[in-house]
């Protein structure tokens, strides 16, 4: 017998949740009706797709590689079924998204309004992540990336290029003074990312290259955290411009050592698997915000 769509959106759900009682109350089906779908599901396959513990239910090695398929055919469906909806119709249906939260909050959200006033037929769901994620598993429609890509699995969508800069905020210069060298610089209170240990190398040259933050006075994981710090005077950071505009035009934040910055842009990228693709209105959205950061980056 042939594996049925119900039984892979059953199996799914209870991988997610490592419960089948879980996974019931979240589909609305009775526990004794999802575990008789696994065992079918299994009896199909010919192995067993979870550990059985007494208070969760882990994949095998077999299970993990049926999850990575079954992901896969679920959002195939979600797409033609999105396409079917689109055709002859204003465009419609949930839009997922996921970036680092500056990139969400700087980039995304000034533009929101507009966007669903446009399209006021779709939803949209922002999700935040300083870390990249897995797209097919969160179900992301578009993810926005800054940086080097790495993962050939990814089509990607150029969007722009952003700088990144030393900024410190005016009464912070005013108490500790300007750094004029690198060697001045290494002395203030740096302010840098707990990781990836790339974003702490500064676009400044020192005697040994490109100048790497260390010894940092405060470290933080997002990049958000470090723009709050540095607005209140903890020290000097390097930040994006997409996500410093305003406070730079309006000189809340300081550049620093701006002749000796290097002009090193990093891309900003739309990204989703090559094997899916987009939806039509994900590709709307990706549009729009292309066009908004035009004026932005």
């Amino acid at each position: 017998m042939k594996t049925t769509f119900e039984e892979i959106q059953i199996f799914t759900a209870i991988a997610d949740s490592g419960s089948i009682t879980k996974a019931a109350d979240q589909l609305g089906q009775t526990l004794s009706s999802l575990s008789r779908s696994l065992g079918r599901l299994e009896k199909k396959l010919g192995v067993s797709l979870f550990r059985r513990t007494t208070r969760r239910l882990d994949l095998t090695e077999e299970g993990e590689q049926f999850l990575m398929h079954a992901r896969d055919i679920m959002s195939r469906i979600e797409m033609a079924e999105d396409l079917m909806r689109d055709k002859g119709n204003a465009p419609s249906g949930v839009i997922r998204l996921d970036s680092a939260s500056p990139f969400v909050l700087h980039a995304i959200v000034p533009y929101i309004q507009e966007f669903t006033a446009l399209y006021p037929a779709i939803q949209l769901e922002l999700h935040s992540n300083e870390r990249v994620i897995d797209l097919l598993e969160k179900r992301i429609d578009v993810a926005f990336r800054i940086g080097k890509l790495e993962d050939s699995t990814m089509k990607a969508t150029f969007l722009g290029a952003s700088r990144r800069r030393l900024l410190a905020s005016p009464e912070y210069l005013k108490k500790h003074g300007n750094p004029k060298t690198a060697e001045e610089l290494s002395q203030h209170r740096l302010l840098g990312f707990t990781a990836p240990k790339e974003l702490n190398l500064w676009p400044i040259k020192d005697d040994r290259g490109q100048f790497l933050a260390q010894n940092l006075f405060v470290a933080a994981s997002s990049g958000e955290t470090l723009l709050q710090l540095v607005k209140a005077g903890a020290g000097i950071a390097c930040l994006a411009d997409f996500m410093t505009g305003p406070e730079r035009s309006s000189g809340e934040l300081v550049q620093v050592m701006k002749s000796q910055t290097l002009e090193i842009k990093e891309e900003i990228h739309a990204v989703y698997y090559k094997n899916i693709g987009p939806s039509q209105r994900a590709s709307l959205f990706v549009k729009f915000l292309k066009n908004k950061l035009r004026h932005q980056l």
